[in-house]
């Protein structure tokens, strides 16, 4: 079997570029939905995401703009989502090396 290749730059993932994948990233950045949002009933009452980050500052730039009222916001809309910062060396969670 042959494998695809991306001929598309914009088809390519971010960050793999060489060395990316030895690059430690202890700071996460874990995205999961409030108890009263709805799609808990589609994605699951554990849905969570969680972005890596190779520093504390790139992870607390990423929590600012995932969490900012967006321009294209309705007024009166509410964040559907919660955010919570984590840190290898303080909690017991395991880190992306990519």
């Amino acid at each position: 079997m042959q494998t695809m290749t991306s001929c598309h730059a914009h088809n390519l993932r971010h960050g793999l570029r060489a060395g990316a994948l030895e690059t430690p990233k202890p700071y996460g950045l874990r995205v999961s939905l409030l108890p009263t949002d709805p799609m808990r009933k589609l994605l699951g009452e554990d849905w969570h995401r969680t972005h890596w980050y190779a520093t504390a500052e790139e992870r607390d730039a990423a929590l600012r703009e995932m969490s900012r009222k967006h321009e294209y916001s309705r007024p009166g809309d509410k964040p559907a989502l919660q955010f919570e910062p984590l840190d290898v060396s303080t909690q017991n969670v395991r880190p992306r090396n990519k």
